[in-house]
């Protein structure tokens, strides 16, 4: 463990949640959630871009071009606020609009190729390093490796559906 992490696992400031207790893969799958944020801050930063046009980008660069409306319901933002979002990165260069190839009066929001290539060789050289510590492990070790994080997507994936089945009920 590195000394970041060591500082960042008894934090008693007011507020500040202590993260040493429980399993250690569960207190470290909660330090990857963290460190995710930060790197995602410093994209953000990279690329100027906030924490809304980064979460709109995010969602371009893995499902593709993207309707206005998907965006905000992905989100859970209003379309409004996400027409605001596509207008601060159209003028960075960051997206484009794009007439829907089926339907006129669509348009579809698609990330540039400069800026998928700027976001990428921000992220490439961790996700390989990533990637490659799987070589490390037996293929028995990997499975379980495996095994564990798609049950901890599966387990996040129907918080977020519950929470937003009680959004919806407020």
């Amino acid at each position: 463990m590195t000394d970041g992490l060591r500082g960042m696992q008894g934090s008693t400031q007011p507020g500040a949640q202590v993260i040493t207790r429980g399993p250690e893969a569960s207190r470290l799958m909660r330090m990857i959630l963290i460190l995710n944020r930060e790197v995602e801050k410093q994209l953000g930063r990279e690329l100027t871009v906030n924490s809304t046009d980064l979460d709109v980008m995010q969602h371009l660069m893995q499902s593709g071009p993207l309707s206005p409306s998907t965006l905000a319901k992905r989100l859970g933002i209003s379309t409004a606020a996400v027409t605001v979002a596509i207008d601060r990165l159209v003028n960075l260069g960051h997206v484009s609009r794009q007439p829907h190839p089926t339907d006129r009066r669509r348009l579809l929001v698609v990330p540039t190729p400069d800026s998928s290539r700027r976001a990428m060789e921000n992220l490439l050289p961790m996700i390989r390093e990533v990637d490659a510590l799987m070589s490390l492990y037996t293929e028995g070790e990997q499975k379980a490796i495996t095994d564990y994080l798609a049950k901890t997507v599966d387990i996040l994936e129907r918080k977020i559906a519950r929470s937003a089945s009680t959004a919806e009920n407020r």
